[in-house]
């Protein structure tokens, strides 16, 4: 372990980008060894595992290469759609915006996303609330740029349905009324009552969901405790993106994980 996170953390000194994926969960097998009890704690621990797998197979020619981008993966459990059963499929995900202000993450995330599964497009995107300066309200202006892309990517064709995640009554019908691309999925961690009476006025669905998965310091402190040899205070998760594949006949999930980007501070 302790060269193999010597070997990590001299490749993450010189990376400016990590993009850190876990390939199908459910092909983990023996490093899924409990359940856990949270969202959050799910994924600290596939953030951990994923860097301890992708440490343990460094390759010396890896490191002689010192790449500006690292890809970090369990590479037993990556899995892409077979695309004679594409149709047959699902592909939804949320995305999480944590360290970055820039609406352009979102399409980063849904081309790797699409690369990762083998697939041209995602059957539904939901958006987390972006991310605001302490004290500050979230307004319109904060979410229409966020929204204007998942506008263009359904353009595009890279994307069928979008959706939000735990806004209020207020928010919902302001952004509803101003978006070109009218909302398929509303979604709330809390399951109060302002969301479900938009949703029942605007035909959209609700349930109740996870609200928010990462923060800066939850990923550094998941990298300095895979990898102690690193300044894991340098990295800032940019996005996070959650899916899963359902087989729509039979309502059985046949994949879920977890795609991040991370970069290090000043590159």
């Amino acid at each position: 372990m302790g060269t193999d996170s010597r070997a990590a953390g001299a490749l993450l000194a010189r990376a400016r980008t990590l993009h850190l994926q876990t390939g199908n969960l459910l092909n983990w097998g023996r490093l899924r060894k409990k359940c856990p009890s949270t969202h959050s704690e799910e994924l600290r621990d596939c953030i951990q595992k994923t860097l301890n797998e992708w440490s343990s197979q460094i390759s010396p020619d890896l490191v002689r290469e010192f790449p500006d981008v690292l890809e970090c993966t369990v590479s037993h459990a990556v899995e892409k759609i077979n695309p004679d059963e594409r149709e047959e499929m699902k592909v939804s995900a949320k995305l999480f915006i944590v360290g970055s202000n820039s609406s352009s993450s979102m399409r980063n995330a849904v081309d790797m996303a699409c690369s990762v599964l083998g697939v041209a497009q995602l059957d539904s995107v939901i958006i987390a609330s972006p991310p605001i300066e302490d004290g500050v309200n979230l307004s319109l202006e904060h979410l229409q740029p966020y929204w204007e892309e998942l506008e263009n990517l359904v353009q595009s064709k890279k994307i069928i349905a979008i959706g939000t995640s735990d806004l209020d009554k207020t928010q919902l019908e302001q952004l509803y009324q101003w978006a070109q691309v009218k909302h398929s999925w509303i979604t709330s961690a809390l399951g109060g009552a302002c969301p479900l009476v938009f949703a029942s006025h605007c035909s959209v669905l609700c349930w109740t969901l996870m609200g928010k998965l990462l923060s800066e310091a939850s990923f550094q402190e998941a990298l300095q405790e895979s990898i102690p040899d690193i300044q894991a205070q340098e990295w800032v998760p940019l996005w996070l993106l959650r899916y899963s594949v359902i087989v729509k006949s039979r309502g059985i999930i046949k994949s879920k994980g977890y795609i991040l980007q991370a970069k290090r501070r000043g590159s």
